[in-house]
Parts: C-alpha cells; sequence; structure tokens
C-alpha cells in the first residue's frame, strides 16, 4: 500500500508500480527503480523478479568481495553464469500453440501472469478477455501487437466480474442534446475536428455593432452560418457528428432540429480511435467533407451506470472490428487502477507469445533448472571465477525460496526437496507447489511463463550487477575530499 506526498493511497502488487512510486534516495537504488523499469517497458511482467534476482546477485557478490576476490572477476563470472543459463533456458523451453481456434495455452499463460495479482479471484475470466482482446487486433502476418488499439476504461460501479471486452470504442461521452435520440441505428459518422462556431479572425479583434440592424444582421448571418455547416454534414448522408471541440447553444439547438445527434468535446486519442474503428477520416472544416470520410458503426449508443447519472457512450460492430475496449468496473478506484495494471501485464504476456511462442514453466521451476545447469558447468570450470558463477546459482534460487515462503511452507526443506527431485527426475518442469495442488510438476499445474521474459530478466539483472560491481567510488556535489 503506497501513500503518495498527497495522501492518495495505492493498493499493488506490481513491482514496477511500487518502485516507481517510491521515494529512492539512495543511488544504487535508483539503478534498481530503473532495472524494474525497463523489464516493464520491454516484457510487461516479470519486474518483481529481476529486482529479487540482482539484490540476491548483490549479496552474493558481497560475500565474495569479503572472501578478497577482486570485483572483475565476480562481474566475469557472473557473465559467464548468466550465459550458461540463457542457454538452458532455450534447451529446457517448450513452444505454445498460437492459434486463434484454440486459445487454451494463452489463457493458461495469461492466469499464470494474473496468478499474484489482487484480481486473481477472476483470474480466468481476465485471463480470456485479454486472450480475447490480443487476437482481436493481433498482425499475425507480421507477429506484432498494436497496443494503440486496445483501449483500457474504467469505471467505478458493479464487481470485477462485470468487467466486459466490447469490440468497438467506449467514449466517456454523451450526446449533446438531453433529447438527442440515445441510440443510433446503422451509424455514418462524420468526425470533425473544427467547432461548430460562426467563424472568427485567428488575430485579436474588435467588432463595433452600432444600430439594431447590425446587430441583427450579425445574428442573421452567424444562424445562416449554422445552417450551412449543418446542411454540409446532413448532405454527405451523416447521421451522427463527433466533434473535437464544443458547440455553440444554438448550433445544439439546430442539430436537434435537424435530427443530427452530436457528441462534444471528444478528446484526441479517443477522436483517432473511433477514426480508426470506424474507418472514417478526421475532418479538419466543413467544406472538406464528403461521404467517403464518413466512419460507419452498426450501432452507437448510450449507457448509463447505476443510480450515479454517469453516461457513456459505445460504438459497436465497426466496420474495422481491430479496436476493442476492455471496460473494467470494481468496487473502488484502487480496484479497478489495479486491475489496469494486472491487465497491462496479462495483454503484454500474451504479445510477446504471439512474438515468439517459446514458454518455460513457471513456479521456479526455471530457475532452479538453471540454478542446476550453472552450479554444474562451476565444477568444471578451472578458475576463480566458478565462485562467482556458484554464487549466481544461489542467487538464482532466491526466487523459488521467496516463492515457497510467501505460500506458507518451510522454504529450505521445500527448496531442497525440488531440487533432488528435479536432479533425480532429469525434470525442469519442477517448481514449487504455491497452490497446494499435490503436484509439483507445473506443466499438470498449467504455471507458464514466456521464454523471452525470463530470458530478459536474468540478462537485465546481470548487466545491473556487473555495472555496479565496477563502481568503485561515488562523488557527490558538495563533498570536501578527506
Amino acid at each position: 500500500m503506497m501513500v503518495d506526498k498527497d495522501g492518495d493511497v495505492t493498493v499493488t502488487n506490481d513491482g514496477a508500480t511500487i518502485l516507481s512510486m517510491m521515494d529512492v534516495d539512495h543511488q544504487i537504488a535508483k539503478l534498481m527503480v530503473e532495472l524494474a523499469k525497463s523489464q516493464d517497458d520491454e516484457i510487461g511482467d516479470g519486474t518483481t523478479g529481476v529486482v529479487v534476482l540482482a539484490g540476491a546477485l548483490l549479496e552474493e557478490a558481497e560475500q565474495l568481495l569479503d572472501r578478497g576476490i577482486h570485483p572483475i572477476r565476480i562481474a566475469d563470472g557472473y557473465e559467464q553464469a548468466a550465459r550458461i543459463a540463457i542457454d538452458y533456458l532455450d534447451e529446457i523451453s517448450d513452444s505454445v500453440l498460437v492459434d486463434v481456434q484454440y486459445t487454451e495455452p494463452l489463457i493458461q499463460t495469461a492466469k499464470t501472469t494474473l496468478g499474484s495479482k489482487v484480481v486473481n479471484s477472476c483470474h480466468r475470466q481476465m485471463a480470456e478477455i485479454a486472450v480475447d482482446a490480443i487476437l482481436t487486433v493481433a498482425d499475425m502476418q507480421r507477429r506484432d501487437v498494436d497496443f494503440e488499439l486496445i483501449k483500457v476504461e474504467g469505471k467505478v460501479g458493479g464487481r470485477l466480474e462485470d468487467t466486459k471486452l466490447i469490440k468497438g470504442v467506449i467514449v466517456d461521452k454523451d450526446f449533446s442534446h438531453p433529447q438527442m435520440p440515445k441510440e443510433v441505428q446503422d451509424a455514418r459518422i462524420a468526425i470533425l475536428t473544427c467547432p461548430f462556431e460562426p467563424p472568427k479572425p485567428k488575430t485579436k479583434h474588435k467588432l463595433d455593432v452600432t444600430s439594431v440592424e447590425d446587430y441583427k444582421a450579425l445574428q442573421k448571418y452567424e444562424k445562416e452560418k449554422f445552417e450551412e455547416m449543418i446542411k454540409q454534414i446532413k448532405e454527405t448522408g451523416a447521421n451522427l457528428a463527433i466533434c473535437q471541440w464544443g458547440f455553440d447553444d444554438e448550433a445544439n439547438h439546430l442539430l436537434l432540429q435537424n435530427d443530427l445527434p452530436a457528441v462534444r468535446w471528444v478528446g484526441g486519442p479517443e477522436i483517432e480511435l473511433i477514426a480508426i474503428a470506424t474507418g472514417g477520416r478526421i475532418v479538419p472544416r466543413f467544406s472538406e467533407l464528403t461521404a467517403e470520410k464518413l466512419g460507419f458503426a452498426g450501432i452507437v449508443k448510450e449507457i448509463s451506470f447505476g443510480t450515479t447519472k454517469d453516461k457513456m457512450l459505445v460504438i459497436e460492430q465497426c466496420k474495422n472490428s481491430r479496436a476493442v475496449t476492455i471496460f473494467i468496473r470494481g468496487g473502488n478506484k484502487m480496484i479497478i487502477e489495479e486491475a489496469k495494471r494486472s491487465l497491462h501485464d496479462a495483454l503484454c504476456v500474451i504479445r510477446n507469445l504471439i512474438r515468439d511462442n517459446r514458454v518455460v514453466y513457471g513456479g521456479g521451476a526455471a530457475e532452479i533448472a538453471c540454478a542446476l545447469a550453472v552450479s554444474q558447468a562451476a565444477d568444471k570450470c578451472p578458475t576463480l571465477e566458478q565462485y562467482a558463477m556458484r554464487a549466481f546459482a544461489d542467487a538464482l534460487e532466491v526466487i523459488p525460496m521467496a516463492l515457497a515462503e510467501n505460500s506458507g511452507m518451510n522454504p529450505i526443506q521445500t527448496m531442497s526437496e525440488v531440487r533432488a527431485r528435479q536432479v533425480k527426475d532429469k525434470n525442469p518442469a519442477l517448481g514449487i507447489d504455491c497452490m497446494h495442488k499435490g503436484t509439483n510438476d507445473m506443466k499438470q499445474q498449467h504455471v507458464i511463463e514466456t521464454l523471452i521474459g525470463k530470458k530478459q530478466q536474468i540478462s537485465l539483472a546481470t548487466q545491473m550487477v556487473r555495472m555496479i560491481l565496477k563502481i568503485d567510488d561515488i562523488r557527490k556535489p558538495g563533498e570536501s575530499e578527506e
């Protein structure tokens, strides 16, 4: 639970969020925050693991330094060990079928990611939503996913179970006039970025009205301008206007009279998303509006929530179904924010699977297997680096031990049992049985992690620790030379 200086409370389980909100003064600790951030940016998941691993490596390095081993030799040993661990991960990885029809393996992987988060009460449903969203927008030829097309909206109220995926766009706005129809079927949408106002010169201007006739002429001119604007929209065949700016009250009234429902003050990113979803073009001037530039949607309707009179617009059945919105409901703002972060992690993991469909098994299984591989290699290393490699293997085992401890088991005993079984059965999928299901085989428990995520964790943590080991002095401004 993080409380910032304004007193806002954030409850989260996401490593990167916790670290980025912490007020860190220590120089090395700041590097740790950067480390979690880079893992979050690149992979999206495994932020806590990478920090735990880096911390364990530094702790082991301290003991080696006390024995009198030179920091450069430790850094080299870590580098060799990391290379062995990453190569071994490639060997033990399995590949997963990424198929739009058969999504079960993807859902299992997403469930692993969501298992440690606050939303794990309905993580099956969240995982399905995440997989569905990614597969809708994924570009299977390029094997990539554009996250711009997935918008995550939250609204307080309801339960987490009410979260749903909408194949379309949700805009947190309502129709500009209360008497406009609440639903538009077969909408032909004019997407405008020009205001519904009479034209004014760009520079500062002043208009002196001296007589009643002048005033009436001005009023008439304004009215004609509005009518012309509305006529231009109507002529293209549009039956819904979405505008980035506001309307004059008079324009609003005229829009209602002409049966042209409209939405005003729609923000920039949302306008772009609507344009992508409906296949429309964003029009900067009324004179440029043509029928080809309209967007199409099967239905645009206003939905209201509970008793709060909150209204939102849903644009569904779009021409281009590749823009989706995940709509999260929850009891309070904190839960919704946390659900957004958790879903972001799940979306990232599925995207990584589409990029590279190889996986390793979670629950500490991959770490134990790598630790065994590294310590075997250390025995064959004739130089001083073998101490550093053994230390690397010990550091890798910190993650499964933390898992065992968090699941209420005796960490050292559990760890040694699983390690012995891995050596005996030569099965790298044996991990910590966190859920007390009675089997250590993570393949049967469907605890799956992406291979690129694990490789990134090990290489990022090692790189950072090597960098820290090579620091021999810290200079701060304002410090006098002793």
